[in-house]
């Protein structure tokens, strides 16, 4: 029996929270120091379709990018060990949810509106926040989005905790799962 548990894959670590709090970067991190590999959903979706996520939204709509970013999430769930980055919205769907929390531990990465309008670069590529005023945009996405944020399995403090921090975190509840 124990043959069977060793190629079972450990569950895989979801990373949630506002766009631009983190996830990329310390899902990343996290994965290289796991030995486990990293998949952003965006890019994963942006690869697949040979269309930016902005491009997506603006030619096909936000809801057609859900029912893409759905179709992965289903695939996901029948595999296990990664480290994943879903895109900001991704918890509002809740059949992706419940796919993937069978599968694997939601790690939420929580921070501010204000904190993280602060750290984005380049607000023109999300979509949801493009030609807006970002810390009202955010402020406007964490009130819906809040409640599930904090469904998590974990929540992790992305402002008071440094990126080193976090990383180490994130590693930690990896080796406390099985």
């Amino acid at each position: 029996m124990a043959d069977t548990d060793a190629r079972t894959p450990p569950p895989h670590l979801i990373l949630v929270g506002l766009p631009g709090v983190g996830k990329t970067t310390i899902g990343r991190a996290a994965a290289r120091k796991l030995g486990r590999e990293f998949l952003d959903f965006d890019q994963e979706i942006e690869r697949r379709s040979g269309m930016d996520v902005r491009e997506i939204f603006r030619q096909k709509g936000e809801e057609h990018f859900r029912e893409m970013e759905f179709a992965l999430t289903q695939e996901l769930s029948a595999t296990g060990g990664m480290v994943l980055s879903p895109g900001g919205g991704w918890i509002t769907q809740q059949r992706s949810v419940e796919l993937l929390r069978s599968a694997g531990r939601i790690i939420y990465l929580r921070a501010s509106p204000e904190a993280v309008a602060r750290r984005l670069r380049r607000v023109e590529t999300r979509p949801l926040l493009a030609g807006r005023d970002p810390v009202v945009a955010l402020r406007e996405l964490y009130q819906k989005r809040q409640a599930l944020y904090e469904t998590a399995d974990t929540v992790l403090d992305t402002e008071s905790l440094a990126r080193q921090q976090l990383i180490a975190k994130v590693v930690e509840l990896a080796s406390t799962m099985k």
